[in-house]
């Protein structure tokens, strides 16, 4: 049997069926499975074939032919760019077989520049879920603007806060959402409630600016921002339940009907309270740990690929701004970027294609799988090898 410089993997097979040569260096075990297979074969020079397990009779094939014929069943004038089953299954019906056609078909589709290109961004190409466990109470504190809304009494914006633990909400009315305003209410809720240890906010000029950088930098606060293009991980108002101090102040129907609002039995009430209080504490703080163990795990399992990203390699990037294009089949995912650097809350600093740095979110990127480039002859190869074996 002659061979281009790359030992296929049915040589032994080639060789005993040609000449009936066998190794000196096969093992008992190598023997014995050699001879339980050779059964299936027979050879027709220069070609072997397997007999499968269907009943169709197809050349054994490797090395760079097995790629060309790959190539030519997923991405070539035929091939319509299907998914590794239903390339290997073109592959059996034209007649060729390898033991590993499955394993390349998978991954000669997840190379694909143009598969990889279709589709759009779901909740599937979301990051893992970074928790946040917060202990004491007081200690994280959550801001965002809400709005604008229609103008009433010359406000347009609320500026929201939230407590990480007991989800108490301080919210103030305002004409504009600047920097200024932030101060202010934050000036007036450490005056409340204290000071916090951190402050989660989104990436808005609003709070990322100098001037409150320097409020939190004198009290000693740490700054942490969500991850981009995802605001909503900042956990604030929405679907949280909270009591505002108005519905104590004036006697909503829950505070009559629960509140307690004798002096003296509200004082040895209270005592009690504290007493208990760091008991349920700490179960409280087990509990939720474990409820968002099990809420990551299950979010974790149906995430679509590999989203461990790791600097210097390619992602593409989903294009969600791009909602009115030109063609039905143009492709949403742009790139590729390289990853500049990985932050460790989704957030990824790509550099773009004139190497501006710019910062997304892990959720709009996906790994970019290179493959061998396209042999543009391989089409007439294969219709040349086609007709000289007719």
């Amino acid at each position: 049997m002659v061979t281009t410089g790359e030992e296929p993997w049915f040589a032994d097979i080639a060789n005993y069926l040609a000449s009936k040569y066998i190794l000196k260096d096969l093992t008992h075990q190598q023997k014995k499975k050699l001879f339980s297979e050779i059964k299936y074969y027979f050879w027709d020079e220069p070609y072997l074939f397997q007999s499968c397990t269907d009943g169709i009779i197809r050349r054994c094939v490797f090395g760079n032919e097995s790629r060309k014929i790959l190539e030519h069943c997923h991405s070539g004038p035929t091939g319509g760019h299907h998914g590794a089953h239903c390339t290997t299954k073109k592959i059996f019906d034209i007649g060729f077989y390898w033991p590993i056609t499955f394993k390349d078909a998978t991954q000669y589709v997840k190379e694909c520049d143009a598969c990889q290109r279709a589709g759009n961004s779901s909740s599937r190409n979301e990051i893992p879920q970074h928790c946040i466990q917060v202990y004491e109470v007081f200690d994280v504190r959550g801001i965002d603007f809400m709005g604008p809304f229609p103008m009433l009494k010359g406000n347009k914006y609320i500026l929201v806060a939230v407590e990480y633990v007991s989800k108490w909400a301080e919210a103030q009315a305002l004409p504009t959402n600047d920097a200024r305003v932030v101060v202010r209410f934050l000036k007036k809720l450490f005056s409340r409630f204290g000071v916090p240890k951190a402050l989660i906010s989104d990436q808005g000029t609003h709070f990322a600016n100098d001037q409150l950088e320097k409020l939190l930098r004198k009290y000693g606060v740490t700054h942490k921002f969500s991850t981009s293009y995802h605001p909503q991980t900042s956990g604030l108002v929405y679907g949280k339940q909270c009591h505002l101090p108005v519905e104590i102040e004036h006697k909503a129907f829950w505070a009559l009907k629960i509140c307690n609002f004798d002096i003296a039995e509200l004082k040895n009430n209270r005592l009690m309270q504290m007493n208990a209080l760091e008991e349920l504490r700490n179960e409280a703080y087990t509990s939720s740990l474990i409820y968002k163990e099990k809420t990551k795990s299950w979010h974790d399992k149906r995430i679509k690929g590999n989203k461990d990203f790791h600097e210097g390699k390619k992602v593409l990037l989903f294009n969600s701004r791009l909602k009115l294009f030109p063609g039905k089949l143009k492709s949403r995912w742009d790139g590729p970027f390289l990853v500049k650097k990985v932050f460790p809350h989704g957030a990824i600093e790509l550099l773009s294609r004139d190497d501006t740095p710019f910062k997304v979110n892990g959720h709009r990127v996906k790994k970019y799988e290179k493959g061998i480039p396209r042999n543009e002859d391989i089409e007439e190869g294969l219709l040349l090898e086609g007709m000289v074996e007719t």
